[in-house]
């Protein structure tokens, strides 16, 4: 079962929402596993879209940390019918450091990664650098140069990650025979350092409080 991320803001917009959905759909009819890091946004809509929650989760905190509240029912569903995944012990509250090091869990479990929208200082961004050091393929959606949360995607598209309209140029991309390129990947050397540069995530203190801006 091959594994196709699917990554975005979490202010998103109604449009990257719904184009969120609609991948998932495609990709899951077609056989592939969606992944994503159960955020608000673009993460809350490609597992949503996924058949019966079959899709993977992979979470900041502890396996039995709902997170975000809202997400609830969602989490509950993908644990019975797909995958929920964490490296923290149970009991763990999700912290601004752990974020980065979920993002790079997402990219090494997927052939794939997409990213729907995203700013420039964004943790989605994390995840493409994160896939291309692991010799995956990054698909990047182009976006209104005015709108804030397609800055992202269109700097990934500059810089070499292919430009992505529809699902069927992942699932071309992913059927074609190729010689695969060399794995590797280094862990961040700081994780939190990292973080305090792209702000993916909400401190600690503010987890639960504020309306986040982009992942």
């Amino acid at each position: 079962l091959q594994a196709v991320a699917i990554v975005g803001a979490r202010n998103a917009s109604a449009g990257g929402r719904k184009l969120a959905r609609q991948l998932s759909a495609e990709l899951s009819d077609e056989g592939f596993l969606v992944v994503s890091g159960l955020a608000r946004g673009i993460d809350t809509a490609a597992h949503e879209a996924a058949p019966n929650g079959r899709t993977a989760a992979v979470i900041a905190g502890g396996i039995d940390n709902i997170y975000p509240p809202e997400n609830a029912g969602l989490q509950r569903l993908i644990g019975e019918n797909g995958l929920l995944l964490t490296e923290m012990l149970p009991g763990v509250v999700p912290r601004a450091e752990h974020f980065p090091r979920r993002n790079r869990i997402i990219s090494g479990m997927s052939r794939a990664i997409i990213v729907v929208e995203a700013a420039l200082r964004s943790g989605s961004l994390i995840t493409a650098r994160l896939a291309g050091e692991q010799g995956r393929d990054v698909f990047a959606v182009p976006g209104s140069p005015l709108d804030p949360r397609a800055e992202g995607t269109n700097k990934l598209i500059k810089e070499g990650a292919t430009l992505l309209t529809g699902s069927a140029e992942v699932i071309e991309s992913l059927r074609t025979d190729y010689a695969a390129a060399p794995r590797t990947f280094s862990e961040p050397e700081s994780p939190a350092e990292e973080f305090a540069e792209a702000s993916p995530e909400p401190a600690p203190e503010e987890l639960f409080t504020h309306i986040y801006a982009d992942s």
